[in-house]
Order: C-alpha cells, then sequence, then structure tokens
C-alpha cells in the first residue's frame, strides 16, 4: 500500500487530511515540519508527499530543493493558506502535482493524489 506523507504545522490541516487519505484505503504518515520528515526514515517509504508552502523554519519549497539534492524525486503536492502566484510558479515549475488554497476540495487533493500515484481513486 502506498504511504502518503502529510507535512503542516497547523494541526487541523494535518489532522483533516490524514483522515481524508486513510478514508481512501491509503496509508497516511504526518510530521509537524519538514525538518522532522528529513530526518525519519519516511523519506524513501513515501509515494507522495503533501506539504503546507509556508512553516516554520524550512518551507515547502524549500524542501522539495532538498529532497531533489538528495536525488529524492517522490511526487509533491503543495497546499498553503497564501497563494502567492510567485510561489505557485515555483511550485508547478518544480513539477508539482498541484498547488492547492485552503481550505480546499477533498475531491482536488484526491485528483491529486491520484495523478501522483497513477491511479484512480475513488
Amino acid at each position: 500500500m502506498p504511504t502518503i506523507t502529510i507535512i503542516d504545522d497547523d494541526d487541523e490541516v494535518r489532522v483533516a487530511t490524514e483522515n481524508l487519505i486513510q478514508s481512501y484505503g491509503l496509508d497516511a504518515q504526518t510530521f509537524t515540519s519538514a525538518e522532522a520528515f528529513l530526518e525519519s526514515p519516511m523519506v524513501d517509504r513515501t509515494a507522495c508527499l503533501i506539504t503546507d508552502v509556508q512553516m516554520p523554519g524550512m518551507s515547502g519549497i524549500d524542501l522539495h530543493r532538498a529532497l531533489r539534492a538528495r536525488g529524492c524525486a517522490v511526487p509533491m503536492i503543495f497546499i498553503t493558506a497564501f497563494p502567492e502566484e510567485r510561489l505557485r510558479r515555483q511550485a508547478e515549475a518544480a513539477g508539482a502535482f498541484g498547488f492547492l488554497s485552503k481550505p480546499f476540495e477533498a475531491a482536488s487533493l484526491m485528483s491529486c493524489v491520484g495523478k501522483a500515484l497513477g491511479q484512480q481513486l475513488s
């Protein structure tokens, strides 16, 4: 079963996203920061990464760069409460499978996850 990792410093968003992923029968792991994720063994076990863009410490965009520098090409979906066009362009240029504004529709997120996993989710 593919593992979807969720990184968000907002407890409510993180838990709600985890519950959504699990409701589709997928495994979900959560982290409160990009740094905690990078220090974990989940880096090599994640099939798709959903991350907040703006967090204390390392941002989602910086996390993307750090992963690529390690040679890790995990598919990423960015979520943000501050949908700046500059950040959207950076995420899309980096090959993001989604850039969603909070609050986002569950169906929109799951469509992005399905694309990242290469399968139709229902």
